[in-house]
């Protein structure tokens, strides 16, 4: 799969980091044009090149979404946080109060991206990695599963930390490299998989049981979050998910669909529980 390198540097300084977002800093700030073949969305980035990376083919627990920063159990969210850092190169992380970053030891550390576009927030959707970049900045290099192995994202689902989300963008071979490291962790019960709901049901009973007890999905935590601050029964949640018309294939059956309301089921025990595990879906490009 041919994507694009770009070298360059993470400092999280100052930013709120989790465990699927960081801040990445490109030696060369005009290489951000190349994103996407120069066609494509067009990555954010400030005048010394520094833009926020959306982590491809990968969703951690939320530590602060949306306006009212909800969050989902701290536990696997800041564990996903802590090990995304720890991977990149930072072994010492201060904060204040909240989310953000006071101090880090080192300051910078040197890494490389790997990537084919930027999402609608701006956010350059790409494979993070640290240390020599395995190609020369601003071309493209062939991404194997070799080559996949030794990023970040990769690293977070062979320790279970994040689940798998994947994206049309993302090449048939190595969604199947991320999704058996991801099968793999969850059968060797690592990470947040002993914990999670996603497919067994999640008692949702109100804000609090989101943001304290049900580990799931992020993608189903954010539609949640969003129908719950609605304050309408739980029972209306199928046909507010066909609304917000989430599009996506199911890979074990090849239907594509329009709504996550076709894989979500509600109980009358008030449960929420979806019907396809996440590497079996694949959602359009965000």
């Amino acid at each position: 799969m041919p994507m694009l390198l770009i070298k360059g540097f993470y400092e999280i300084k100052g930013t709120q980091p989790d465990g699927d977002t960081v801040h990445f800093t490109a030696d060369d700030p005009t290489e951000w044009s190349l994103v996407g073949g120069g066609a494509g969305r067009a990555v954010e980035h400030n005048a010394v090149g520094r833009a926020t990376l959306r982590l491809d083919a990968i969703d951690a627990l939320e530590t602060h979404y949306g306006p009212t920063r909800v969050h989902q159990p701290l536990q696997f969210a800041h564990a996903a946080r802590d090990e995304l850092l720890s991977r990149l190169g930072f072994t010492d992380v201060q904060r204040g109060s909240g989310e953000t970053v006071t101090a880090t030891t080192p300051e910078t550390v040197p890494g490389f991206i790997l990537t084919r576009g930027a999402d609608v927030h701006g956010r350059c959707v790409a494979l993070a990695g640290n240390g020599p970049a395995p190609g020369t900045s601003g071309l493209e290099i062939d991404v194997d599963a070799a080559v996949l192995r030794t990023t970040v994202n990769h690293h977070l689902l062979t320790e279970g930390l994040a689940y798998p989300t994947f994206y049309r963008s993302l090449f048939t071979s190595l969604r199947t490299e991320m999704a058996a490291a991801a099968t793999e962790a969850r059968e060797a019960g690592r990470g947040l998989w002993p914990s999670d709901v996603t497919t067994t049901g999640a008692k949702t009973t109100g804000l609090a049981s989101l943001t304290d007890d049900a580990v799931i999905l992020p993608k189903l935590f954010r539609r949640l979050v969003d129908y719950l601050h609605l304050s309408m029964p739980l029972a209306c949640l199928p046909a507010f998910l066909a609304g917000v018309q989430d599009r996506f294939s199911i890979l074990s059956t090849g239907e594509r669909r329009a709504g996550l309301h076709h894989i979500v089921e509600v109980t009358n025990d008030h449960t929420v529980r979806m019907t396809h595990p996440p590497e079996d879906l694949l959602f359009e490009d965000a």
